[in-house]
């Protein structure tokens, strides 16, 4: 379980960092208007869905005495963390320059995390078929992608809280000493993984032999009903996390005017809460069945988010002195922080239970090529997250948001339009709730623990 866990701490620790950091670091310190950042976001999921069909196939077919998947993350550990650390430099050059940079930084990162995080994602199936342990398994997966996002945010804002910068110079090289950081732990994250997964890999189950063409894949999935459900539940609930995730500190510092200093602090809570949420969450489906804990979490996180849509915001004179005093303004900073975590718990579901079901739709389908399931599912989820982050950014455009290069008072130097203000409350709070809701109601149907007919060939 630990080895597993490790497993997507190192594409855990990318993945957090880049939702959360990315469009603020392009806006920022890279000097990218916001729509531009919208697209590049984008464009860099796009890129990231178009390369799992061919990674996964190959994947499938690779053969090694330590079985196909650990000799693509064991190639993939190194340029993953190289990259990673690239992404947060700023080079010199105009606009279109660093646009083209960072798209081209973006397919070999994006090109690396594929090669790691789908054939680890899927190892779950084939090291065992037992539903509750499969549950496990998934649990310590994301537990480790968790706690590794966890401590990304935490070397983020240590190194980019603004009482700790002087200046743009200073802000660039705290970001590029984030990237050095974080690369490196997710290269020995990803190495110590391999070592522990070996005698397991040696093991397990081996993938469909025989080629299979990207016609026949689509047409595979598209037979699989099962399949075709989860992924439906996946894409709403990681559009609306990705969202959510995307706005966050935007929310925080230009919608409730929390300080810069203590907002960078402020999104760490969500993934504590997460990762208890996670165990929570396991221990629960494995009691009650997972389509229960889905409507539970759920509906928890779709409360939290409608809350967190209406809180009025702090006032202008709030800071971080001032948190141990009390008053109105206290209340208001609790009650925003204990909305945070409600959000955490709840939508921890959305890491566990697609994947905790996904081998259900495997098992229906004979020839059970694990492979070509996860790159499917992890290729409709991203290009689902690339329309949402553009979406993003045409709302804000559309809605007047103001973008600034001024890094240091952007949350007081002006304040954003209502119609601004109000889009990015939708944006925290109502759209995520819609999808979230839409993917409840698409489950309701499912049969927990029922084993699935087998599909037919073809």
């Amino acid at each position: 379980m630990l080895s597993y866990g490790l497993g997507d701490a190192g594409t855990g620790l990318v993945a957090t960092q880049l939702g959360f950091y990315l469009f603020p670091f392009f806006t920022c310190a890279a000097g990218i208007p916001a729509f531009i950042a919208g697209s590049l976001l984008m464009v860099i999921k796009i890129w990231d869905a178009i390369n799992d069909p061919l990674i996964g196939w190959l994947s499938d077919h690779t053969k090694s005495r330590w079985g196909p998947r650990l000799p693509w993350m064991m190639g993939a550990a190194a340029p993953l963390g190289i990259s990673l650390a690239a992404m947060w430099w700023v080079p010199n050059g105009s606009l279109n320059e660093k646009t083209i940079y960072y798209i081209g930084i973006s397919i070999l990162l994006m090109s690396a995390y594929t090669s790691v995080n789908l054939p680890f994602a899927a190892l779950s199936t084939e090291i065992t078929q037992e539903t509750s342990i499969r549950t496990r398994l998934n649990a310590a997966r994301f537990t480790g992608s968790i706690l590794a996002g966890l401590s990304g945010l935490i070397l983020a804002a240590g190194f980019l809280s603004s009482t700790n910068i002087a200046g743009i110079n200073q802000l660039k090289e705290s970001y590029l000493s984030v990237g050095k950081v974080t690369g490196l732990l997710a290269t020995l994250i990803t190495l110590v993984s391999c070592w522990g997964l070996a005698p397991f890999a040696k093991k397990a189950r081996r993938p469909l032999a025989e080629s299979e063409p990207i016609k026949k894949q689509f047409k595979r999935i598209l037979r699989n009903k099962k399949f075709i459900q989860i992924i439906t539940l996946y894409l709403l609930l990681w559009c609306g996390l990705q969202l959510m995730q995307t706005v966050s500190l935007i929310y925080l510092e230009q919608v409730m005017k929390v300080p810069p200093e203590l907002s960078k602090w402020m999104i760490i809570p969500f993934q504590i809460s997460a990762l208890l949420g996670l165990q929570f969450w396991s221990l629960y489906s494995n009691r009650v069945g997972r389509i229960k804990a889905l409507n539970k979490g759920g509906l928890l996180w779709i409360s939290a988010c409608i809350i967190a849509m209406i809180l009025p915001p702090l006032s202008t004179d709030f800071s971080l002195s001032s948190i141990s005093i009390y008053g109105f303004e206290q209340i208001k900073f609790c009650f925003l922080f204990a909305i945070i975590l409600l959000v955490g718990f709840g939508a921890s579901t959305a890491y566990l239970i697609p994947w905790s079901l996904l081998p259900d739709a495997i098992d229906a389908d004979p020839e059970k090529p694990a492979g070509v399931y996860t790159a499917w599912m992890v290729l409709i989820q991203k290009l689902g997250i690339g329309i949402s982050v553009q979406l993003l950014g045409l709302l804000l455009t559309f809605a007047r948001y103001q973008s600034s290069t001024n890094c240091f008072g952007i949350s007081n130097s002006f304040e954003q339009p209502s119609t601004a203000i109000a889009t990015i409350r939708i944006c925290m709070g109502l759209i995520p709730s819609v999808l979230v809701a839409i993917g409840l109601l698409r489950m309701r149907d499912w049969l927990d623990g029922e084993t699935s007919p087998q599909i037919a060939n073809s």
